[in-house]
């Protein structure tokens, strides 16, 4: 808080203390009496220093304390105006309460946003604070004066009704307008302020003033009882001189104002510009004026010390200004220094010195006085000055003159006084050694005064007397100890100062009795304030505040080291008053206003300012808050809460819980299994390559019939080695199932999916299947059953081998199938458990105990038993030697098997894999198995039933996704008909993430997505907030495009239920046969999915439960958004996807007018034509533009002022925009097969603002910039010589800094043909590809070095170190470090920017370590490039028709008609394009008369706007001792207007000539004319004649309506303009 985050701890001790603290135990009576009041009203308690004002404020707040006790919403608000004072009174409130006590002040907490004030208002009780910080708060509505109960004012006669001191604001503007009054509590010790001694009247009307403005009542004690209490020092005055400067002083005086004159030349001569040269010349007649003082105050002595101290490098007085203030400082020491110091300690002084003109005659007193008191016990002193350097010249003296040498001397300034530069720390320093006794005394300035807890003392020196009888009390308050003394030093015979004297003594004992008795109720008149209020939130400006705010709103805009944003002010005599024109920066939200007639220059730039701010807040520039930046009024960027968009990227990455839709055609009914059932069937088709292998078929049986897209399913799943099957459905209809065979179908199902996914059960002898039919269906209802190799009518289902299948032995008595062991050998087999027909054997499912493994036989080995050789030794031989089984039937053929698969996901996008030779691809692996090792389970389940199964689960999950997407479709077509034209795979690959790890996925849609995203916002931004500048036009888009607003959006859209973003795991699938058993509720479902857990350790990351609960990024949730958007332009184009976006809530539509009001306002950069060669470059970039205007503004530099138009940067923004999707189409479209990562390096590579400078150098647009920096002139060609030098010369030198502007004209240029061209794309698109034709071909490719470093760091485990860059004469030194097992490789860069000396160093790293053959392990982005098969690019969905941008420019003769928008002039100029022409005009008033041919009427639907002086508007503004505003600003005179005219187009100033002076002396006649350079590409003189008027002034006058109703006509005033 405050300047620094360690003041950010409460200064409350009292919550933490046992027992409740009670002020009332240690107060005093006459404390008590007056808190006893201010409970009842409000008051101003009027006592002087050390009478324990604050404790006063300690028991009110103790007896108001029910009203800011927690959880009350109020507060207590303490304001002290100085730092010091805020630290001293928090402390001491929290050691005399239990209330928690927080202290605000500096900047810090102004920075802090509502929910931050909110928070400490909830946390804190008492707010210590200055005043600015509260007035800020209460401006901006961060606070409301409702929730204040208690308000007390420390120092509270600053409250001035003639001042704009904070504590009066606050009351003028937001006391009197509360709901709710708090109690004000103020404190003082003397309510008067102000210069000199007053009258009787003055400190009544002071003290009415005071009560008035605080609605108080000002409150006091007897003295008898404080005299009591507290001790009044004795006042006592000492008289020097009279002052009479010796010969050697004036002829010191005389030198030094030669050296004055000297540098007051040089500094002229070398000065760059006239605001530096006064800057400078300010500076050096305050050092001047220095010198001379102490010269004459304190001798010659004080000012050879004044002198070092200019030149000591503690001083910044000096600081940046020039060699020519240094020399002038050096000759003034050298001068002083001359001969006096000969033969002496230069610091160590004797008392014989002391005279004139070493010392003054009033120093001498000094020395005088502080030496009579230096014997004295316990003596401390303060000496009070007016001016800094007196104080640090005097204490240096005193420190080092041996008379002295028992005073422990230290100057006391403030903490910002320019030449010493004290901090806070330092004053702290000072003042403890004070009230230790270290030192003993203080040379100090007014802020020793007050504000400070600086320890009373006996001895009170005023070396210059008090300007103010508040000066003098409180400085008086300082010395508190009994037998005090208050010392004052006058000039003998000065009757001034002893008068000065008199009254402030004097005027003391008034004010106690008009305190007691008023004599008179006269008030000065409080200074009028202009209030803007906003209705909608309560926040204000007003004049008091206009000024700062426009400045803040400036130092807001965008900037570069070449240009600085700032308001300029002119102002003109009118006859009412002074007017103030404000111009804004180029790159303001508008350029131009005038205020009103004030009576000074102050009052009148305060009303222009704010006027600006009223503007500037209908604009949307400040927010409803009234603060730069984004707002709420105009700034809504959705009814979504976007405040998230400001947190760290980290919590895009938080993952969340969400469940996963099930596909509702999928969802079982309420029917039974236990009954008829009518279901349709899809036959499911495999379609093997290479087609070597033979499958069941089999078919898809479901009760609702699913969604005519999903029979266009095309899925390849991938087998080992590189094998593929393609698999589809085709409805064939519907066929029904009785009670019995929905049994059977269902015991099938459920039996194939325990041999796949569950096979451990099968090695027990029986398993149960079916055990309760009449089960409810699980979440998903379907059956996959085998089907006939020829099916015909009914009879399709291969029921036969289901039969077979489910009587099998596993599901049967284990005897059930078994024969007599006197069945004919020949036709049957002995296995493991009994014997077995042959028949039955072949085509079934076996289990081999001693191999725990399941196998499909395929056919028996009559052929080949166990006594048959393999490899030399028999079958029975090798299994007795590797298992050690010893064959009972070693006569029987062996069986031919094939082992059961494992299930994969085959979805899984496999690399190929190579083997040994290409016909093992084709060869199904099989071994031989004696049968007595076998082990019967289920017969006629075959190999070919086998493959057909391992298909169907990754078959079944892609069309379960599909349904989804299909069911969100169905979703978005029924609010918006263009969803019907996207595909349902095309939304299905917008759902899929890469965790999936298929073959499709949305990161290359979200990729073009994004870039479309920014590109239609910025564009929508762009058009309708023409108030924003380029930086809050990217905060606004940032926050719409941000990760936490897509977030939220999708989350209101619930697409996070569509989304998959896990791949299939085959453990994890679960039908109909097979139910999900982990059941999932609100109780379970923590411990079930346990947060914060890495999920690539998280046991239970793909944990599927009966709710289908999956964890999900919400970052990825956020991303579906823009890959949906992507999946619009590629499959429907521009306009479906503007229909999504508008689903999804984020607006980016508007009305065309929008864009003729931007064409219009272009024309106001048509007075540069001159600065340009258009058509040359038009030529250049191939496009010829219709409005000129917006070329011009798109080549202007910031610092280029001299016209009454825009810069480039809003284009800019527009142009990056629009060229970060076109080349997001143009790599989407020319490189299919890159990786989303490559496309997003290819896309950096291509569009930043370093490959664009070097674009715009090699084709010389550069060249075309407009600008008004000799520094950026430098950098641009320095930059062009470098770009322009061959490869082995920049080899040799290091790469200038590339000015950023040169990028930033690209973009802008872009930008200019979009608007011009009515956002056509095709234009746009022919000029990147032209333009960034040597950026496309991407030879010579660097990615960013330092993530190639980290990259090959990260790789090879080194560890990378980026120590913290140094800064020395604004250069950056950085280095990077890289630890290789020990060994270190350092590189170190140079440069004034840190990132690009960071780029160099890691570059140089890079060198280095592939020098030493560490690579990274992945190809290179180029050697990638080079591998890939590029496409012919296309513009990708552009379907958008573009706005028709009407053509009203006349090239022949260019003559605009010109509005004045927002007070800004859009002059019209009459234009030659072959050169250069002038016309010379003469007209007379009186006759008005133009040729018809002079005059353009313009754009028939343009708006003509009245030509004001930018007035607050009726009913918008809340009145306190307002000035009461009238439609127009004032009725200037002619001559005046016409002055503003010839200002506002930066023409020469109006020239009057008087012509005629006739008739006789008593009526004569006077004929004047008016002479105007209208300035341009076809400069015009014109001049205009007055009638013969009886004055001067008139025929002035008359002469300048002739010529304000002629350039009316010429489009310069629009023509409903009033005035002429």
């Amino acid at each position: 808080m405050g300047e620094g985050e360690d003041e950010a701890e409460s200064s409350s001790s009292g919550a933490a203390a046992g027992e409740p603290k009670d002020p009332r135990t240690i107060a005093r009576k006459y404390q008590l009496d007056l808190c006893k009041r201010a409970v009842d009203e409000n008051i101003v308690v009027y006592l002087g220093t050390g009478c324990g004002k604050t404790h006063i404020a300690v028991l009110l707040m103790y007896e108001l304390g029910h009203l800011i006790r927690k959880p009350s919403r109020e507060v207590c608000v303490f304001l002290a105006p100085t730092i010091p004072l805020v630290r001293q009174q928090a402390m001491v409130i929290a050691d005399s309460t239990n209330f928690k006590v927080q202290r605000y002040y500096g900047s810090g907490k102004n920075s802090r946003d509502h929910q931050a004030w909110e928070k400490e208002m909830r946390e804190y009780e008492v707010l210590v604070m200055t005043p600015q910080i509260l007035l800020h708060n209460l401006r901006h509505c961060f606070i409301k004066m409702d929730l204040i109960a208690l308000l007390i004012f420390d120092e509270c006669h600053h409250a001035q009704a003639q001042k704009r001191h904070p504590y009066a604001q606050i009351m003028k503007e937001f006391y009197n307008n509360a709901d709710k009054y708090p109690r004000v509590f103020g404190m003082t010790a003397s309510p008067i302020i102000g210069k000199g001694g007053s009258n009787k009247l003055t400190y009544t009307k002071c003290i009415n003033s005071l009560e008035e403005l605080l609605n108080a009542k000002v409150c006091s004690v007897d003295n008898v009882e404080l005299e009591s209490v507290i001790a009044s020092p004795k006042i006592e005055v000492y008289f020097y001189g009279p002052v009479g400067h010796s010969n050697l002083t004036t002829t010191y005086i005389n030198e030094l104002d030669g050296y004055k004159s000297q540098s007051e030349y040089m500094l002229r001569e070398s000065a760059c510009n006239f605001k530096e040269s006064q800057k400078k010349l300010k500076s050096l007649w305050s050092l001047h004026e220095n010198l001379i003082f102490c010269l004459q105050e304190v001798g010659l002595f004080g000012a050879l010390q004044a002198a070092r101290t200019f030149l000591s490098p503690s001083s910044v007085s000096l600081d940046g200004k020039g060699v020519d203030i240094n020399d002038y400082v050096n000759k003034a020491t050298s001068l002083l220094s001359r001969g006096i110091l000969e033969g002496a300690d230069a610091d160590s002084f004797f008392l014989e010195t002391i005279e004139e003109p070493f010392f003054s005659k009033k120093f001498a007193v000094l020395i005088d006085v502080l030496s009579r008191y230096r014997l004295e016990e316990n003596m401390k002193c303060i000496v009070f000055v007016k001016r800094i350097i007196v104080a640090t010249v005097v204490a240096h003296i005193l420190q080092n003159l041996k008379c002295l040498d028992f005073w422990k001397c230290e100057f006391l300034v403030g903490c910002h006084s320019g030449l010493r530069n004290m901090s806070k720390d330092k004053m702290g320093s000072i003042i403890e050694k004070f009230s230790s006794g270290e030192v003993n005394l203080l040379v100090a300035t007014s802020v020793g005064e007050e504000g400070l807890d600086i320890q009373t003392c006996c001895l009170v020196v005023r070396f210059d007397i008090p300007e103010t009888v508040n000066s003098f009390i409180q400085s008086r308050g300082r010395a508190r100890m009994s037998k005090s003394k208050y010392v004052f030093l006058l000039e003998r015979g000065n009757q001034s100062q002893e008068k000065l004297l008199d009254d402030y003594i004097t005027g003391e004992s008034i004010m106690d009795k008009e305190i007691n008795l008023r004599t008179s109720n006269d008030m000065f008149d409080c200074l009028e304030e202009n209030i803007y209020r906003v209705n909608d939130t309560g926040a204000s400006i007003s004049t008091a505040c206009s000024v700062s705010l426009l400045h803040r709103y400036c130092d807001n805009l965008p900037r570069d080291m070449f240009f600085v944003p700032s308001p300029s002010f002119f102002f003109v005599d009118d006859i009412d008053g002074i007017v103030c024109r404000l111009i804004l920066p180029p790159n303001a939200a508008f350029r131009q206003v005038n205020g009103q007639p004030c009576p000074s220059k102050d009052e009148a730039k305060r009303d222009a300012c704010l006027k600006a701010c009223i503007k500037l807040h209908e604009l949307g520039a400040l927010t409803d808050f009234l603060l730069p930046g984004q707002g709420s009024r105009k700034m809504k960027v959705s009814t979504t809460n976007i405040s998230e968009s400001n947190k760290d990227e980290d919590e895009s990455f938080r993952e969340e819980l969400h469940e996963m839709l099930i596909p509702a055609v999928l969802r079982p009914s309420r029917c039974k299994l236990d009954c008829s059932l009518k279901l349709h069937f899809y036959y499911i088709e495999f379609i093997p390559k290479p087609a070597d292998r033979r499958y069941q078929m089999f078919g898809l049986f479901v009760i609702n019939r699913l969604p005519e897209e999903s029979e266009k399913l095309d899925v390849e799943l991938h087998l080992a080695h590189a094998r593929i099957v393609k698999a589809g459905i085709k409805y064939l209809g519907k066929i029904e199932f009785n009670k019995e065979e929905m049994i059977l179908a269902h015991n099938f199902q459920e039996m194939f999916l325990k041999v796949l996914l569950d096979r451990s059960k099968f090695t027990s002898s029986y398993i149960l299947l079916g055990n309760d039919a009449a089960l409810d269906m699980d979440s998903t209802f379907y059956l996959l059953l085998p089907i006939k190799q020829k099916f015909y009518g009914d009879n399709m289902i291969d029921w036969p081998t289901i039969n077979k299948c489910l009587s099998s032995p596993a599901f049967q008595d284990p005897m059930g199938l078994s024969l007599p062991d006197s069945c004919l050998p020949n036709e049957s087999l002995k296995l493991l458990g009994g014997t077995y027909k042959k028949a039955d054997v072949i085509g079934s499912l076996v289990y081999t105990p001693h191999t725990d493994l399941f196998f499909f036989v395929d056919s028996i080995l009559d052929g080949t038993n166990a006594k048959s050789e393999l490899n030399g030794a028999t079958y029975a031989e090798r299994f007795k030697e590797r298992l050690h089984i010893e064959l009972s039937h070693p006569e029987q053929p062996l069986l031919k098997a094939k082992q059961l698969f494992c299930l994969r996901n085959l979805l899984h996008n496999r690399q190929l894999e190579s083997t040994e030779s290409g016909g093992r691809e084709l060869m199904e692996h099989f071994v031989e198995l004696p049968p007595e090792l076998c082990s019967l389970k289920i017969t006629g389940f075959s190999k070919d039933m086998g493959s057909s199964l391992s298909l169907l689960p990754s078959l079944m999950c892609r069309l379960e996704n599909l349904l989804v997407a299909i069911e969100l479709k169905d979703v978005m077509s029924s609010y918006f008909p263009e969803a019907s034209q996207i595909s349902a795979s095309g939304i299905l690959e917008a759902l899929t993430t890469e965790r999936c790890l298929e073959r499709i996925s949305l990161e290359r849609l979200e990729v073009l997505g994004d870039a479309f995203l920014k590109y239609v916002v910025g564009r929508h931004n762009f058009i309708s907030y023409e108030g924003l500048d380029e930086g809050q036009l990217t905060r606004r888009r940032s926050d719409i495009v941000s990760n936490s607003n897509l977030y939220e959006l999708s989350i209101r859209r619930n697409l996070q239920v569509y989304i998959r973003d896990q791949h299939f795991e085959p453990t994890q699938f679960f039908a109909l046969g097979r139910p999900c058993k982990v059941v999932c509720n609100p109780d379970r479902e923590a411990t079930l999915h346990p947060k914060n857990i890495d999920p690539d350790r998280r046991e239970n990351c793909n944990l599927r439960c009966t709710k289908s609960h999956h964890w999900l990024h919400r970052k990825t949730i956020a991303d579906v958004v823009e890959s949906l958007l992507g999946a619009f332009i590629v499959e429907c184009g521009f306009k479906a996807a503007f229909a999504f976006l508008h689903w999804i809530g984020i607006k980016v539509d508007f009305e065309n007018s929008a864009l003729y009001r931007v064409l219009d306002a272009s024309s106001a950069n048509l007075s540069l034509m001159n600065y340009m060669n258009i058509s040359e470059l038009e030529e250049l970039i191939g496009y010829t533009f219709k409005h000129k205007g917006l070329l011009l503004q798109a080549f202007v530099h910031p610092s280029f002022n001299k016209h009454s138009g825009g810069c480039y940067q809003r284009m800019e923004f527009l142009g990056d925009a629009v060229l970060e999707y076109l080349m997001a189409s143009y790599l989407y479209s020319a490189y299919p097969d890159l990786k989303p990562g490559q496309l997003t390096d290819l896309k950096s590579l291509a569009v930043n603002n370093n490959s664009f400078a070097y674009v715009a150098v090699k084709k010389s647009i550069h060249k075309y910039l407009i600008k008004d920096s000799k520094s950026l002139t430098a950098a641009v060609n320095k930059f062009e010589n470098y770009v322009n030098l061959s490869s082995s010369e920049k080899d040799l030198l290091e790469e200038p800094t590339c000015p950023k502007v040169l990028g930033d004209i690209v973009e802008s240029c872009v930008g200019a043909v979009l608007l011009d061209s009515g956002f056509n794309l095709n234009h746009v698109w022919k000029l990147m590809l032209m333009l960034l034709k040597p950026i496309l071909s991407f030879c010579g490719m660097h990615i960013d070095p330092m993530r190639e470093l980290r990259e090959i760091c990260q790789y090879n485990g080194f560890e990378l170190r980026l120590p913290k860059p140094t800064e020395d004469n604004g250069e950056f030194h950085v280095k990077v470090e890289v630890n290789i097992d020990g060994k270190m490789i350092s590189c170190t860069a140079v440069n004034r920017n840190s990132k690009d000396a960071r780029k160099v160093a890691a570059q140089e790293a890079l060198s280095k370590l592939k020098n030493n053959g560490y690579k990274h392990k992945r190809k290179s982005l180029e050697e990638i490039l080079r591998a890939t098969t590029k496409k012919e690019s296309e513009l990708i969905g552009y379907d958008e028709e573009p706005i028709n941008v009407e053509d009203d420019i006349q090239m022949k003769n260019l003559l605009i008609n010109g509005e004045m928008e927002g007070n800004i002039f859009f002059q019209n100029k009459e234009v030659s394009l072959n050169g250069r022409s002038e016309t010379s005009i003469q007209s007379t008033a009186g006759d008005n008369k133009v040729d018809k041919n002079d005059v353009n009427n313009g754009r028939n639907n343009k708006s003509n706007v009245v030509v004001q002086n930018g007035c607050l508007p009726r009913g918008a503004t809340d009145k306190i001792n307002q000035k009461e505003y009238h439609g127009d600003m004032v009725r200037k005179t002619a001559r005046s207007f016409l002055y503003e005219l010839c200002a506002a187009n930066y023409w020469k100033p109006p020239e009057f000539e008087l012509c005629k002076d006739e008739g006789p002396s008593h009526l004569r006649k006077f004929t004047c004319k008016v002479l105007i350079q209208i300035t341009g590409t076809s400069a015009t003189l014109l001049e205009c004649y007055s009638d013969p008027k009886l004055q001067k002034k008139a025929a002035h006058e008359h002469a300048a309506e002739g010529a304000l109703w002629y350039l009316k006509q010429l489009g310069y005033l629009p023509k409903d303009d009033n005035r002429v």
